[in-house]
């Protein structure tokens, strides 16, 4: 099990500084999101300024983008960081993609996105391997490929792509056709184990691959004292009144629950949510326990789970130094 790190939402110009902390703290990769910021830009820098760590994003929005788009710059960042560069794509949610990227939202999002890698993979074998480009499918039909826009082999031409989830859909797709699977922090072991993994699983059989294929790399909830407690429940809160993430209260017997949150949501009743998030959800969405023991609490809870492992909090050098580097060492120890 790997630990890694998330960059957190800041200007191009600390992404340096922080990336050399995380590698000198020993974090396995530098994960970067697309919230406030563009989500690929810091890879440059991470990449002229490391020489171990892996970097990717988690995710960049598919949806937003071109196929052409996405493999131009995947190439040139696995080129720039000598193949320590993912790909992680995600599909957002139907308002955002329409009303904040201005793009058309699909009618099948699994159909769409399993597209939009396999292009990206055209695009991708004909630069390296000087096969035609020829991709016709329901969402793209990409024939063009002139000497002119063509960038030609690198070095380091498998990069693997990543895709993010919270149901089955998307992670039968993973299995598929994915190198990794992003879990969204919004799950429980037991959602893990009995929803998504055999959802890997069984998206692997159909193309004869096996489960070990496919990295999960989970971002989880993690709290040692109730200042954290209390924001993870805000969070979870927040991520439970979600409609289409449903299916993990459900799971649990707490759809009631999940009904009333979209309900308070829907509102803008926020304060009133975190209310509703009991101890018992609190403990199956969250490690809780003393900083000594996080390390050996979050690796016996994700051990046969997860491959790595992302806390739910960006990582700031200089902030909780120790902590980090505590987390680093126990991971690192145990091969990770």
């Amino acid at each position: 099990m790997r630990l890694d790190a998330a960059l957190p939402p800041t200007h191009l110009g600390s992404v340096a500084e922080i990336a050399r902390a995380a590698e000198a703290t020993g974090f396995a990769a530098l994960w970067t999101t697309e919230t406030q910021h563009d989500p690929f830009l810091p890879h440059a820098l991470i990449a002229e300024h490391t020489t171990r760590l892996q970097s990717g994003t988690a995710v960049a929005i598919g949806f937003a983008r071109s196929p052409a788009t996405l493999a131009y710059t995947a190439w040139d960042l696995a080129q720039a960081s000598r193949g320590r560069f993912i790909l992680g794509l995600g599909t957002q949610v139907k308002a955002h993609i329409e009303r904040r990227f201005g793009m058309p939202w699909p009618e099948s999002v699994t159909g769409k996105l399993r597209e939009q890698i396999q292009s990206v993979r055209a695009f991708w074998d004909c630069w390296q391997n000087g096969t035609p480009m020829n991709f016709r499918g329901e969402h793209y039909k990409l024939t063009l490929m002139s000497p002119f826009f063509n960038p030609g082999p690198v070095d380091h031409p498998d990069i693997p792509i990543y895709i993010a989830g919270v149901n089955t859909g998307l992670a039968k797709l993973a299995g598929e056709i994915c190198q990794g699977f992003h879990a969204h922090p919004f799950h429980t072991p037991r959602y893990l184990r009995e929803v998504i993994l055999p959802a890997i699983s069984q998206g692997a059989e159909k193309t004869g691959r096996k489960r070990a294929d496919v990295t999960l790399s989970a971002s989880i909830f993690a709290a040692t004292n109730d200042g954290q407690r209390e924001f993870c429940r805000q969070q979870i809160s927040f991520y439970a009144s979600t409609p289409s993430y449903r299916p993990v209260m459900e799971l649990h017997g707490w759809g009631e629950a999940a009904g009333r949150l979209s309900s308070l949501a829907s509102r803008g009743q926020w304060g009133d949510m975190p209310g509703l998030i009991s101890d018992e959800m609190l403990g199956d969405f969250c490690v809780q326990t003393g900083e000594n023991e996080l390390a050996e609490a979050i690796h016996e809870r994700y051990t046969s789970l997860a491959d790595r492992i992302t806390l739910y909090m960006p990582y700031v050098p200089g902030s909780m130094d120790s902590f980090w580097k505590q987390l680093a060492i126990y991971f690192r120890d145990r091969g990770g």
